[in-house]
């Protein structure tokens, strides 16, 4: 803890999100509107209002035309929509939210997600987009992206939320199905980018550390709940079978390659930048391929997965949120 911020707050020393997510036990009475104030405006955003702090610049390379601008581009842009409908989405979670705990930290994460909508969406002009059409250009780019991942995603969040009035299985949706499932993508973020462009690190570092607390926090409510309401197991199940075959219908790899297969162009352009970076201890960054951080990707979903699914007492879900095909949006 430094200066009374708690750790998984603090922006030196919390962990990665993969370790914070996998094994913080954080909680509502815990996570409220006063601690987001202390510990998140005053203790993780301290010193950086746009998400960065003044002392990091993004390199010029990084707004000549070529493979990493462009990979950069797409993930901010594809990064924009999501934080955008995620927005949206936490609206119903507060309006429905059933007690005042749950209304102040579902209030706290809607603005979370606000808040990494306005930093991707800014980082945008860093790389030489003008300011003026920037959310039309990103709309432009991402409209096959919002049609065919995006927008089911959302119905079916809200399907649960807004149409069946099921808050638990909308927190089952939401911290399970969709930010845990596309948790791997915000850490391998803030890896791939921290030395290419330490602003687009840092922005990834900042994102990362709310997800922890968006995560732990939404497995605690499900464990409690599960706790006090045993007979419920198997409808919490039945969320989580509905979830894998949402995304059993959902191609985004495509998507993803494409932004990796221009990663990995650019980056073996820029030998001279990665040369003995890891981008994990015994990998160097520039040993991997699309392919391989695409492997990387599964198995740290993997892995979360069965982590947060043990803490809230459903290990035999274990196996059906591994049979999802791997996810880096």
């Amino acid at each position: 803890m430094t200066n009374g911020i708690p750790v998984e707050a603090d922006w030196h020393d919390a962990p990665g999100l993969l370790e914070g997510a996998g094994s913080l036990p954080l909680t509502l009475e815990q996570c409220d509107l006063g601690y987001w104030f202390g510990a998140v405006a005053q203790g993780t955003l301290a010193g950086r209002p746009r998400g960065y702090s003044a002392d990091v610049v993004t390199p010029e390379y990084m707004r000549e035309p070529g493979p990493l601008r462009e990979a950069l581009r797409l993930e901010l842009a594809y990064r924009a929509l999501d934080e955008e409908a995620a927005t949206k989405v936490l609206a119903d979670y507060v309006a429905t939210a059933p007690g005042v705990k749950e209304l102040e930290f579902f209030s706290t994460q809607l603005l979370d997600e606000a808040r990494h909508h306005m930093i991707f969406r800014d980082h945008l002009l860093n790389l030489g987009l003008p300011k003026e059409g920037l959310m039309d250009w990103i709309r432009t780019v991402g409209a096959d992206y919002e049609k065919q991942v995006l927008r089911p995603i959302k119905e079916f969040a809200q399907q649960i939320t807004r149409t069946e009035g099921d808050f638990i299985g909308g927190v089952v949706a939401f911290a399970i199905i969709i930010e845990g499932v596309l948790a791997a993508s915000t850490e391998l973020s803030e890896r791939k980018w921290g030395v290419l462009d330490p602003v687009a690190g840092e922005i990834a570092r900042g994102a990362a550390i709310d997800e922890i607390r968006h995560l732990a926090v939404g497995s605690s409510i499900v464990r409690e709940h599960l706790i006090k309401h045993p007979e419920e197991r198997e409808h919490v199940i039945g969320i989580l079978h509905r979830g894998r075959e949402l995304w059993g219908e959902i191609n985004d790899r495509e998507f993803v390659m494409h932004r990796e297969e221009l990663f990995q162009e650019g980056m073996l352009q820029r030998r001279d930048v990665l040369e003995g970076f890891e981008l994990f201890p015994g990998t160097m960054l520039l040993d991997t391929t699309a392919q391989s951080r695409w492997d990387l990707a599964a198995k740290w979903n993997d892995e979360l997965a069965e982590s947060r699914l043990r803490y809230m007492g459903i290990p035999e879900a274990i196996d059906l949120l591994r049979a999802q095909a791997p996810r880096i949006l």
